[in-house]
């Protein structure tokens, strides 16, 4: 009617958020401030001032793929910079590799792909199976496909929850404490593992602790290396920690399930792995054959418009594929928006460098590392029991999405 009306403000909270790596990677949002750098330095702040008894094991794990861009930037190895990085870490008591924890999930998703794959006939959402590693993707799924979609997603917990489980549980028993006296900080590539961080589903009701108390992204601990006028080329090399045996290596949820699958189900060995890529870089396939027959079809699917076209695919039910990796960002977690962009560098240049030292790593297989062999068997009560399935694996949830708080007149 030409007349002046004020509207109301909007107002969007962490429930409306798809933790897609957009707006929390530069929003000072309340999740945000509570897991940073600064928190850890206020931490090392009060267990200099605290009493013996009320001090805290300060343990740090570090992604592979956060080292490879502390590498990339710093210009040094990947080796190199994990052992300079430790000694920077110092001030804490422990750093540890997640390499280590992700053996476990590889080991437990191609075991949950494989049951999955035997009850596909009875079970009409087994397959395809969905990686979970992503919490950006999980988020996305739980928020905008809830019930459809989750019965598709693997249950095993990502690498960071997995060590988060590790460190509260097999470490703390190890050093005789109870989990609430151990902080347990992750270096991470994506803002969107201190979401993960924060699900109900780790956090330990009965000692009131979470299995991940923070998590720093790549980019924040170079923040701590320029804070303390530090060059991380100038630190001498410390000894890594390690849980167990230690181990190191790297390799996607992909190749290792399809090789693990095409053995177990149909006895055949696969060498090398040659993924095609379809419509763009970021979706690309495998499939394994016999005598002209499809057995395993197999693709990755990175960046939202992927994993948009996947899931119109999965509701038309024209989705072709037995396993699907998933992941947010376009080209991975490399690409996270944690990592810390290099100067000079354009994006492909630098993606293609930090792939370089990424899979300079020897891969190593899951199955053969010693230390992980003896924590299934003696710590979790061998493969596949009772209590690996509840440390190891977790469950989503549909969350309806919460119009009433995204209230805005046109």
């Amino acid at each position: 009617d030409g007349q002046s009306q004020k509207l109301e403000k909007a107002k969007i909270t962490l429930n409306d958020c798809l933790a897609c790596s957009g707006c929390i990677t530069s929003a000072e949002s309340v999740l945000v401030s509570q897991q940073s750098h600064g928190e850890l330095c206020k931490l090392l702040a009060l267990n200099k001032v605290a009493a013996a008894h009320q001090q805290k094991l300060v343990v740090v794990s570090v992604s592979p793929q956060s080292r490879a861009s502390l590498a990339a930037r710093c210009k040094l190895g990947l080796l190199e910079t994990a052992q300079k990085l430790t000694t920077f870490l110092k001030s804490v008591h422990y750093v540890f590799d997640t390499t280590f924890s992700r053996n476990f999930s590889l080991l437990e998703s191609q075991q949950e792909f494989v049951r999955r794959f035997h009850r596909q006939a009875e079970d009409k959402k087994a397959l395809p199976m969905l990686a979970s590693a992503c919490p950006g993707w999980i988020c996305y799924a739980e928020k905008t496909h809830g019930s459809f979609i989750i019965p598709h997603i693997s249950t095993t917990k990502s690498p960071q929850q997995v060590m988060g489980s590790l460190v509260k549980g097999f470490f703390a028993e190890q050093q005789h404490l109870p989990p609430d006296r151990i902080y347990h900080v992750t270096v991470m590539p994506c803002y969107d593992k201190k979401l993960e961080a924060s699900r109900p589903d780790f956090f330990n009701q009965e000692y009131q602790t979470r299995d991940v108390d923070c998590v720093i992204t790549t980019g924040e601990v170079l923040k701590l290396l320029e804070q303390e006028g530090v060059s991380l080329a100038d630190v001498d090399p410390a000894p890594l920690d390690s849980i167990g045996h230690g181990g190191g290596g790297s390799g996607g949820y992909l190749e290792h399930i399809f090789r693990h699958a095409a053995l177990e189900l149909f006895g055949i060995h696969v060498g090398s792995i040659h993924l095609k890529p379809l419509k763009n870089k970021d979706f690309q396939e495998v499939t394994l054959e016999r005598d002209g027959e499809v057995l395993l079809q197999f693709a990755l699917a990175y960046g939202f418009r992927n994993i948009q076209n996947l899931v119109q695919k999965l509701k038309r039910g024209k989705c072709p594929y037995h396993y699907v990796e998933v992941m947010a960002c376009p080209s991975g977690c490399l690409n996270g928006g944690g990592q810390i962009k290099l100067e000079g560098e354009s994006s492909k240049e630098e993606l293609q460098q930090l792939e370089r030292l990424y899979e300079s790593l020897k891969a190593e297989i899951p199955e053969e590392n010693q230390a992980v062999r003896e924590l299934y068997q003696h710590w979790l009560g061998g493969w596949g029991s009772e209590r690996a399935l509840e440390v190891l694996h977790t469950r989503y949830h549909a969350v309806e999405r919460a119009n009433s708080a995204l209230n805005i007149k046109w």
